[in-house]
């Protein structure tokens, strides 16, 4: 087995401890073949995700919900950003988590793990242009994704400028 392929079946496994409705993304951060962290798509700590829950105590998502034409059964199942008509990518201040790339950078972050000159892995395409962002100001080295797709103009601008290298998982 090809280390990238080891590495993707970890992010497939860490992905699958997301409770978001819409996708879930799961993320690591290795150094010298040993993991420093991992990280999912999902809200942070304490937070309701979306769901019942979610629909219960944030007046703000319930207000707009209830709006819709809205079948109890989905409050449960269905991404409240899709209930409401937004593509994926769109109504992003209405999503209350955080990104898997971005997590794996606070987990190793709260327990003292540097990722200076560390790759992520991560079983998705591009990082969206905050988590870019993140990404280089922790001082990654190296992204490795499903697919070279970027995500929007601007995440382009700091792929142009930047000094991380960026590649398709090798499988």
């Amino acid at each position: 087995m090809k280390w990238d392929e080891y590495y993707l079946d970890i992010c497939c496994s860490v992905s699958t401890k997301s409770p978001c409705m819409s996708r879930q993304i799961g993320a690591i951060l290795v150094r010298n073949k040993s993991i420093l962290s991992t990280g999912y798509n999902g809200p942070p700590r304490g937070v309701p995700h979306c769901g019942r829950d979610r629909f219960m105590k944030d007046k703000n998502i319930s207000s707009l919900l209830r709006g819709t034409q809205l079948q109890k059964s989905i409050v449960g199942s269905t991404c409240p950003r899709r209930i409401l008509g937004f593509l994926s990518g769109e109504g992003m201040e209405l999503c209350p988590a955080q990104h898997a790339e971005e997590n794996a950078v606070s987990n190793a972050a709260r327990l003292g793990v540097s990722v200076l000159n560390s790759t992520l892995y991560m079983n998705s395409i591009m990082p969206c242009q905050k988590c870019f962002g993140t990404l280089i100001n922790a001082g990654i080295a190296e992204i490795v994704i499903n697919k070279m797709t970027v995500y929007d103009k601007y995440t382009q601008f700091l792929i142009d400028n930047s000094s991380i290298e960026i590649r398709e998982f090798e499988l």
